[in-house]
């Protein structure tokens, strides 16, 4: 057996990219009866640094978060661009976007998932930690993403 190199097989969240999240929100309150999600927006480049293919990118996304146990569900709808959000909404539309899990190490674990030809693609701050997409599309078929706290 591989080595894991995430350091984890849980998955904490699915993220769904939408082109209408309160429409989206909508749904999920409907059929799963929860209480309706706050919509944030993911911060200004100034405090995300946000970075897509290597350069710094002002795109931004409004996002919703529902718990489900283990996993949560993060709806993202893309706001400006180039994003992997923007891309995700354009390649598939209504769609999953990435299966995400907590490590701890970031710069670590990305060389290794690139030592396997997943290369990071996107990677940004939030207030207590930072998020990196990985393109793992073509071998798992939907990207990964890195969430450590700090």
């Amino acid at each position: 057996m591989t080595e894991n190199v995430l350091g984890t097989n849980m998955i904490c969240q699915v993220g769904l990219v939408v082109p209408d999240i309160e429409k989206a929100i909508d749904g999920y309150c409907d059929v799963f009866g929860f209480a309706r999600p706050n919509v944030s927006v993911t911060d200004d480049y100034d405090s995300a640094k946000t970075s897509y293919r290597g350069k710094p990118t002002f795109a931004k996304a409004k996002l919703a978060f529902m718990d489900f146990g283990q996993v949560q569900i993060e709806l993202i709808e893309p706001i400006g661009e180039p994003s992997t959000w923007k891309d995700g909404l354009d390649g598939g539309g209504y769609s999953v976007h990435h299966l995400a899990f907590f490590v701890k190490g970031t710069d670590d674990v990305v060389k290794k998932l690139e030592e396997k030809g997943i290369a990071m693609i996107q990677q940004g701050h939030y207030t207590g930690g930072m998020y990196t997409y990985l393109d793992s599309s073509k071998k798992l078929g939907v990207l990964l993403e890195l969430l450590e706290n700090f």
